[in-house]
């Protein structure tokens, strides 16, 4: 007696979901560096801290064709951003987009695959 095996290929619709998964993890990695960020931000005014916007979009890079930025808008963004020797008030500083996208790094990762495994899991 011979024993058949069928064999169903879900492939497209795993990429999919994948896909999906990721869209939504790095929406949610890019919120929580703003977030993160936001509590470091030198902070006069406020003016900088709320110019804080997370960016997802399709483009060419790393995640899958998945790009994503966390940018602060103003004219001295950058300035206080690289500007070591300036003071700030207790627990803000320069760097303040740099050091949490290094600190994060692993929990922003986490955020992505949670997204992509919760999506797979769901059913076709």
């Amino acid at each position: 007696m011979t024993k058949k095996a069928i064999v169903k290929f879900y492939g497209i619709k795993v990429k999919a979901a994948e896909r999906k998964g990721a869209e939504r993890g790095l929406k949610l990695a890019l919120e929580h560096l703003l977030q993160v960020a936001r509590t470091q931000v030198p902070h006069e005014e406020g003016v900088l801290e709320d110019s804080g916007d997370p960016d997802k979009r399709p483009g060419a890079a790393s995640l899958d064709g998945l790009h994503g930025a966390v940018s602060f808008d103003t004219p001295y963004a950058v300035r206080q951003h690289e500007e070591m020797d300036w003071q700030h008030d207790d627990g803000r500083k320069s760097k303040y987009l740099e050091d949490p996208l290094a600190s994060e790094d692993a929990t922003m990762r986490a955020l992505i695959a949670a997204q992509i495994r919760r999506e797979m899991r769901k059913k076709t």
